[in-house]
């Protein structure tokens, strides 16, 4: 076999995070030599699904290396006292559970982008379908006394939904029909610039629309803001309520967002990297980039990349993220953040969380739960955010579901939210709706590290190394709950810094059909 060394490479990529195989997918028809490395013996980074026993073993290892991937205090919790008409844990391979699942709208770039390349034809995305939002103390009339409340999504939806009274109802369409401006609309369904949008998000709903209070918690969980009611400004939020609502019917009736069979983010990560193994590209996992250096007496800036393994190779640019690279000096990364994140296998399908939403519509394969922070502990603003998937998505078997949960509380206290939010939510389905109380099976909870909501747009740098201006850094993985399209911005950086002057704008991830692809890698 021939030798790594060997080859002059134009482009080392250090890592399989979403942001490095989006790059090696744009390379993948450049005709450059891509050299294609992870430290880890599997796919996706950050953005990785794991079996059971795969997951168990990471979050070992999470503990035992710490600083070494964007994560921090992994545990898995097994509890030991599961009713034996709960059922139990079927095989490990049974299971893909994803670290980052984050949803993706109708209207995000990485859509069209998907299409545009060709790689769409081998992902299978499914509609993600209510929003819910969970009250202790509701009375609702539609929902006979039970804790889940459906969040209205649309016009339609207000008008049905008996819980609002006539007053809101119309300062609710109000606020839709003023944010939402077909005619005005750009590529992304955002709405022109409001009035006052550097107020918090009530003080704008209640200055410009009159919208009443109980109405607040229902549009921040639109927003998917993971900051309290009072920290989530209107300039953060109404972009967002905005393309929620009008990614609505995009694909099909009654959905507006996404989420990707298999696996999530790892899914598309795998096949953007399989298209740059088509293409030619070199692909070796278990091995790292160790040391760069700048070559001797190189007037084109070439580097001696150092692997693991202690192999050198001799590379143009060299591309990762800060833990795929080793630190450089002088250069200054962005600021981040934490947010605790659970993952729950529950012994129940909570079928009653997937209804059709509209006529003609699919059976969601996806469903939001809002919990806003003072249901959960005294004194506690920061809501909690439980992505449900059934077992529709292939995460899990069928008479199960999976639970992720993320909160912007780091460490303990984070932890100690996410599994009071689980449990809430079980009790309202044992209480209501299962004549088998559903249970927990197996929990993972972990920190992650990243930029949290877009910090300063930072998410859509590159970022270059004073000393080595051909080492790029993707900056930090965003920790928010919805794809964040400022990863494309990222990629498209990297890719016009590598290609130069062949760069041009229009033919970034716009490739034609191959006469022949390959099913397995």
């Amino acid at each position: 076999m021939e030798s790594l060394s060997d080859t002059e490479w134009d482009v080392t990529i250090s890592g399989t995070g979403l942001a490095q195989s989006l790059l090696a997918l744009a390379l993948s028809r450049s005709g450059k030599k891509v050299l294609h490395v992870d430290k880890n013996p599997y796919y996706g980074g950050p953005e990785a699904a794991f079996s059971l026993q795969e997951a168990e073993k990471w979050a070992k290892r999470i503990s035992n290396e710490p600083r070494r991937d964007p994560f921090e205090d992994a545990s898995v919790y097994i509890p030991s006292d599961i009713p034996e008409q709960a059922g139990a844990l079927s095989k490990s391979r049974n299971y893909t559970l994803s670290l980052s699942p984050a949803l993706i709208y109708a209207r995000s770039r990485l859509i069209p982008n998907l299409v545009a390349s060709k790689v769409y034809r081998q992902l299978e995305f499914q509609a993600v379908g209510s929003w819910w939002i969970y009250r202790r103390n509701s009375t609702a009339g539609n929902t006979g006394g039970k804790c889940l409340q459906r969040v209205p999504s649309s016009r339609e939806d207000i008008f049905s939904d008996d819980t609002i009274g006539m007053k809101s109802k119309r300062m609710a369409i109000k606020f839709l029909r003023n944010i939402v401006n077909p005619s005005s609309e750009g590529d992304n369904g955002t709405s022109p610039i409001q009035p006052n949008l550097h107020l918090p998000l009530p003080d704008y709903l209640s200055t410009n629309f009159q919208v009443p209070a109980e109405l607040h918690d229902p549009l921040l969980s639109l927003s998917m803001s993971q900051r309290s009611l009072v920290e989530t400004n209107a300039d953060f939020a109404i972009p967002r309520i905005t393309r929620h609502i009008t990614s609505i019917g995009v694909f099909g009736p009654g959905f507006g967002s996404l989420l990707t069979k298999w696996g999530g983010g790892s899914e598309i990560a795998q096949v953007a990297c399989r298209a740059l193994a088509v293409g030619g590209g070199v692909y070796v996992l278990n091995k790292g980039v160790q040391s760069i250096q700048l070559e001797a007496s190189n007037d084109d800036k070439g580097l001696l990349v150092q692997l693991s393994d202690g192999e050198t190779i001799r590379s143009k640019f060299v591309v990762g993220s800060a833990w795929d690279l080793p630190a450089a000096e002088n250069t200054r990364m962005p600021s981040m953040t934490k947010v605790s994140r659970s993952i729950s296998i529950v012994s129940s399908p909570l079928e009653s969380l997937f209804p059709v939403t509209a006529e003609g519509g699919p059976i969601p394969a996806g469903a939001v739960v809002f919990v806003p922070g003072e249901e959960l502990a005294e004194g506690n603003t920061t809501p909690v955010y439980l992505l449900v998937h059934s077992s529709d998505t292939g995460e899990c078997p069928e008479g199960q579901c999976v639970v992720y949960g993320s909160v912007a509380v780091p460490g303990e206290e984070g932890h100690t939210l996410l599994e009071t939010a689980v449990n809430r939510l079980l009790q309202v389905f044992t209480d209501h709706y299962s004549a088998v109380a559903p249970t927990v099976l197996w929990s993972l909870r972990y920190t992650q590290l990243g930029i949290f909501d877009g910090t300063s747009g930072t998410s859509g740098e590159i970022i270059r190394s004073p000393e080595l201006e051909n080492v790029l850094f993707f900056p930090p993985p965003s920790l928010d709950l919805s794809f964040d399209d400022n990863i494309l911005d990222a990629v498209q950086a990297a890719w016009k810094i590598i290609l130069g002057d062949e760069a041009r704008d229009d033919e970034f991830l716009r490739f034609e059909d191959r006469q022949a692809e390959v099913e397995d890698f």
